[in-house]
């Protein structure tokens, strides 16, 4: 691996890491079962608060900053 470039160690991390997102988000949807799970609406606001915070936190360090360089 030690000759992986930065983009295939992207595409083979990013992969992966998507992957296991996915998968969370999938059993977390077991959750939704009310015969076996008791949670109020505002539980279900919290979850999907937190997973977007998150999201919109992730997505930002994706974004072009520009240059942030400081100058006189």
């Amino acid at each position: 691996m030690a000759s992986e470039t930065k983009a295939e160690r992207l595409k083979r991390l990013a992969t992966k890491r998507t992957q296991n997102v996915l998968y969370a988000l999938r059993v977390l949807g077991n959750c939704a079962n009310s015969g076996v799970y008791e949670y109020s609406s505002e539980d279900v606001k919290k979850i999907f608060n937190a997973i977007e915070k998150q999201m919109d936190d992730t997505k930002a360090r994706f974004k072009d900053t520009g240059n942030l360089e400081f100058r006189l």
